[in-house]
């Protein structure tokens, strides 16, 4: 049973759970992991053992990935407890693996072992459901038209936004807290009155015998009582002031990502060429087709979807990302995938 280092630091008590489902059920061996290497180690050592894994998608992708290179994937009833959040999870739970820890490590025990496709690609990288290729990037610089390069929330020294992030005495990016990062959105920047109110923001001006100095300038401290509310009306009179996105003159939203230029064949067969912009292309392994890949091809011109089923499709064309399952790959210029039928082998539940 190889336990993934990521599982360990963010859920504790399911391995735990895992652990003591899977050791009272079955002769176990535990391995724990801090690296790519002690888990090809493990494996190369594991002998007649099934391969246990406890962790999320990118472990599951990782293992997959190793057992393939070392061309035993097919020998090995890969048996998985997902650990993680539902995002990183969503892949095992595509598969049919119970996401809950108790009913994972029984199937484990008493599951069957189901064998499914996998898709590959001429570098070595496996695809278990699917992958796809969305539009092309969103454009750089989507605050450029904010001061200093624009912001959100300004966040507090940890990158955290909100009450947190202050010193209790201003909400929001404008308040008198901590600032993460700056933004040029003080509004001492820009607004030369509060400026002059020196840099706490505090009124400097009010009527002899209560100003901030104290009586007599003798500095007790004291500020009169419409400070804060003088300090609230400049900060809200900032804030209009400021641009806002989509308005004249203001940072504009970025724009909607442009059409890719692709050149997709399926089985030698030409679908799209590069004089024909499509908005994305996904490839899957899910639905059943005896070996071979579904692939759907959106074109950016008026017109439903191109559906069609083959062996092996390849992309090219201008540098493009992918997403393959839980990962982000790429830019390449070119990628074939090929569909190798019932080559490797899944634990599920039993069928009811």
């Amino acid at each position: 049973m190889v336990i993934d280092p990521n599982a360990r630091r963010t859920d504790g008590e399911s391995v735990r759970i895992a652990k003591d489902v899977l050791c009272a059920g079955a002769q176990t061996k535990i391995c724990l992991p801090e690296g790519p290497e002690e888990v090809e180690r493990a494996l190369a050592r594991r002998g007649a053992r099934r391969p246990v894994l406890v962790g999320d998608d990118r472990a599951l992708l990782r293992m997959v990935e190793l057992l393939h290179r070392r061309r035993e994937l097919a020998d090995a009833a890969l048996s998985v407890v997902p650990v993680g959040g539902s995002a990183t999870v969503a892949l095992a739970h595509s598969l049919g693996v119970p996401t809950d820890a108790v009913a994972a490590a029984r199937t484990v025990l008493d599951g069957t072992a189901r064998p499914r496709d996998l898709l590959v690609d001429e570098s070595g990288g496996v695809v278990l459901g699917g992958l796809r290729i969305p539009s092309g990037l969103a454009p750089h610089g989507a605050h450029d038209g904010m001061p200093g390069g624009g912001c959100g929330a300004a966040a507090g020294p940890d990158g955290m936004a909100g009450a947190d992030a202050t010193d209790g005495r201003g909400p929001g990016p404008h308040g008198d807290g901590a600032r993460g990062r700056d933004c040029g959105c003080d509004p001492r920047v820009h607004d030369p009155r509060r400026a002059e109110d020196g840099d706490d923001g505090r009124d400097g001006a009010g009527p002899p015998g209560h100003d901030r100095d104290g009586p007599g300038g003798e500095g007790d401290g004291h500020r009169p009582w419409w400070s804060p509310a003088a300090r609230t009306a400049r900060t809200a009179l900032t804030l209009l002031s400021l641009p806002v996105i989509g308005l004249a003159g203001g940072a504009r939203r970025p724009a909607h990502p442009p059409p890719q230029r692709l050149r997709i064949e399926a089985d030698g067969v030409l679908l799209t060429d590069l004089d024909r912009p499509v908005e994305r292309v996904s490839v899957s392994t899910a639905a059943p087709g005896g070996g071979l890949a579904e692939i759907v091809v959106h074109p950016h011109a008026a017109g439903g979807p191109l559906r069609t089923r083959a062996r092996a499709v390849t992309v090219s064309g201008p540098d493009f990302r992918y997403h393959a399952d839980a990962l982000i790959r790429g830019p390449v210029r070119s990628r074939t995938w090929t569909v190798l039928a019932e080559a490797w082998s899944l634990m599920l539940p039993h069928r009811p």
